[in-house]
């Protein structure tokens, strides 16, 4: 159904849509990507099969996701960051901050625990910030339920509901890039109108297909030529004032 909602748009700019499931029964958590079954492990070897058959052919490739989707989808790129050339989620019901929190809340070691996926992401942190991103969140998905894991401190880090964690996460994101030095990460944040937590009506009435699929480079240079019509502005006006003073 999704593959479907967006092969037309993928298909008009010569895209190919692949749309992996991972049934529950086989990839239990699947969206903490690292769990039993290891489903980042199926997805390389998808897209590795594709590869030899000759229907996809770049190492790298965009990346989306949409719920529990989002949460496996981040938390691969954030493993894998030189295989995804852009990462898009919307309505994740939680996230992997850039932070020192136990993964997979945070980077941070989990006490006990012979693993470290938290460690390895926090060392391939400066490439996952590298990487366009897209956030999205229907403006109605306010409700909370058995997939945002609500608790005292996931609520403290995260916040209350989705569209909380979504602009939280955007915030740690770009604080974790301020505090490296990095160059500031390419992420764009958008509240789906008359949108709950529901794919169709994300994509028929949010326009979550038109956001992820539109061109980076031209809201660049839009959002590049508004802040100069801004600056000039502002000085036009300051000049205005200043010939007001002197007359």
């Amino acid at each position: 159904m999704q593959a479907q909602q967006f092969g037309a748009s993928a298909a008009k700019v010569g895209q190919v849509v692949i749309a992996p499931l991972f049934a529950e029964e086989q990839w239990p958590l699947y969206q903490q990507v690292v769990r039993k079954g290891r489903a980042d492990i199926a997805l390389l070897e998808l897209m590795n099969d594709l590869r030899l058959t000759g229907i996809w052919q770049s190492k790298r490739f965009d990346l989306s996701g949409f719920s529990g989707g989002a949460q496996f989808a981040h938390r691969f790129a954030m493993l894998y960051p030189n295989l995804v050339k852009s990462l898009s989620v919307t309505s994740a019901g939680w996230y992997t901050f850039p932070d020192a929190s136990p993964f997979p809340y945070g980077l941070g070691k989990r006490d006990g625990r012979k693993d470290d996926w938290g460690p390895q992401m926090e060392s391939r942190l400066h490439e996952f910030l590298q990487i366009p991103l897209n956030i999205a969140v229907g403006s109605l998905d306010g409700e909370r339920d058995s997939n945002t894991r609500s608790g005292t401190e996931i609520d403290h880090q995260q916040g209350a509901n989705r569209i909380d964690r979504a602009h939280q996460w955007e915030k740690a994101l770009l604080k974790a890039a301020r505090e490296r030095r990095l160059p500031v990460p390419d992420v764009r944040i958008m509240e789906l109108p008359e949108s709950g937590h529901d794919f169709i009506e994300c994509v028929k009435k949010g326009g979550l297909v038109d956001f992820l699929m539109s061109d980076r480079s031209i809201e660049r240079s839009e959002g590049l030529t508004n802040r100069r019509a801004n600056r000039l502005s502002s000085k036009a006006a300051r000049a205005s004032e200043c010939q007001s003073l002197n007359t």
